[in-house]
């Protein structure tokens, strides 16, 4: 690259790695820049010993003092009971345990959302026509 020239590589395969090398640098970057992230992963999950998750659950992460809930699923028959918000409960009094002042979420999904607001979720931003048709709203709540 000595001539000014750039070589990308664009790929839907790229080797792990890869995902590895860019991963650990931004880290390393991150905690050069605003400290050390903590980041641990939080599950909570449905079923018993032999089943957990296979019946749906939340997966997320803690990191820099807030709760991330990247999914939250559960199968069509659990639905409607509250089971989601019992889900939400448990991961934000691990997250307070955690020392997380914060969690935040995001669904395209209307009937998610109105969910994540009975649980005092709020929305702070919206991405129209994604996906198209619908909008991809960013909820947040401060945990006490």
């Amino acid at each position: 690259m000595t001539d000014g020239t750039a070589l990308f590589v664009v790929t839907d395969a790229p080797s792990p790695e890869a995902l590895e090398a860019i991963g650990n640098g931004l880290t390393a970057f991150n905690a050069a820049d605003v400290g050390p992230s903590e980041r641990r992963p939080l599950a909570v999950l449905v079923g018993g010993p032999q089943a957990a998750g296979k019946r749906g659950g939340l997966s997320g992460y803690t990191a820099w003092g807030w709760l991330f809930v990247q999914w939250l699923w559960l199968p069509e028959e659990l639905r409607g009971q509250g089971l989601a918000g019992q889900l939400l409960q448990a991961a934000e009094a691990e997250a307070r345990n955690r020392g997380c002042h914060g969690a935040w979420i995001d669904t395209f999904n209307p009937q998610a959302r109105r969910a994540y607001e009975r649980q005092g979720y709020e929305a702070f931003g919206e991405l129209p026509d994604f996906p198209p048709g619908r909008s991809r709203v960013f909820l947040r709540k401060s945990l006490p």
